[in-house]
């Protein structure tokens, strides 16, 4: 063991014996291990990264807003209103569907998972 590991191991015995990490949150709970193998290893600290931060890929944001136009659309009465929603829908499709092209091209991890993606978002 080189010197840093020993220290580290002291600090943490330390700590043990002083309380200091008794009633941590998740304490006794199972860690949650992802399963990043489908992402290729130069693209794991990214995505890591961004789903803690909540952000989603583009993709999936424009799918969320698909989704919500075909709602707003089912229950919308007037027809004028009900044609501007169909045309951003339209729109929102033509955008989602450019940018599946587009990544089945430059990332195999999101063309192996596609259909998938595809059935739980709706099926688009």
């Amino acid at each position: 063991m080189d010197v840093f590991a020993l220290l580290a191991e002291n600090k943490i015995r330390e700590s043990i014996q002083n309380g200091e990490l008794n009633n941590l949150p998740g304490s006794g709970k199972p860690l949650e291990m992802e399963d990043l193998s489908h992402i290729p290893d130069e693209l794991r600290a990214g995505y890591r990264l961004l789903k803690n931060a909540g952000v989603l890929p583009e993709e999936l944001e424009i799918k969320k807003e698909i989704i919500s136009l075909h709602k707003l659309i089912n229950y919308c009465y007037d027809e004028d209103e009900k044609r501007q929603l169909t045309k951003k829908l339209n729109e929102k499709i033509l955008r989602f569907n450019i940018l599946m092209e587009k990544r089945q091209v430059s990332s195999p991890a999101l063309s192996c998972y596609k259909d998938k993606i595809y059935t739980k978002f709706g099926g688009y």
